[in-house]
């Protein structure tokens, strides 16, 4: 029988689930005791020294969001792909079988190394599992793939679950999710724009129904 990591590598990309979480705020900072840390909201004292508003500062939005899609029974299946594109323009590929830290502290840790190294092996058989990578992400879409913006602005409103199920099977998907509690994503880059719902969304939320409504599709329990 197939462990989990071969079947992960068992599925190509062009029958991939691709979800592009946008504009994260992952910025890191350096306190006065010379520590290097990812900036959050709650360092209130360091944001304002440095002029920068608060309220823009949630890299705990990025992080739910790919426990959300990393944990999935999607990725566990090897039927996703996740993709950051952080407000400075750092695009960060993450490998399926990464395993996220839970805690908040230790995901920031993380990402503070990341952004210093460019790159996360895993301990024990020094697999790369995230990684810094050049911009732009439509360069690693598959041939056709089909573009897809998350707006809760976008004229075109669907049902999430009836919109995967009308996509056809050889037809790659890209959907984009903003990472951020406040803003738009890019729309001219998309070749469509969707809202799923009639009420404002969390972006964990929003990667949620992704994920179900591709499981459902695909009959993945």
């Amino acid at each position: 029988m197939a462990d989990d990591s071969e079947e992960i590598d068992a599925v190509p990309d062009s029958e991939k689930i691709i979800v592009i979480l946008d504009k994260a705020c992952l910025e890191v900072g350096k306190t006065k005791d010379g520590v290097y840390k990812l900036l959050d909201c709650d360092q209130t004292a360091l944001l304002r020294k440095n002029h920068l508003n608060p309220s823009e500062y949630r890299p705990d939005i990025t992080h739910m969001c790919l426990l959300t899609l990393l944990d999935s029974p999607l990725n566990k299946t090897g039927h996703l792909k996740v993709y950051v594109r952080t407000s400075k323009n750092v695009l960060i590929e993450f490998n399926p079988k990464i395993r996220l830290p839970r805690t908040f502290k230790r995901f920031s840790g993380l990402i503070v190394e990341l952004l210093h190294k460019h790159k996360i092996r895993a301990v024990e058989t020094k697999e790369v599992l995230l990684k810094v990578i050049r911009n732009p992400v439509e360069q690693y879409l598959p041939p056709g793939c089909r573009i897809i913006g998350l707006s809760a602005t976008a004229s075109k409103k669907t049902e999430i679950n009836e919109y995967i199920s009308t996509i056809p099977k050889d037809t790659p998907v890209a959907f984009i999710v903003g990472a951020f509690a406040h803003g738009q994503i890019d729309l001219s880059q998309c070749t469509e724009e969707l809202c799923i719902s009639d009420h404002h969304l969390s972006a964990a939320v929003v990667c949620g129904k992704i994920c179900c409504a591709a499981e459902q599709k695909l009959e993945i329990f």
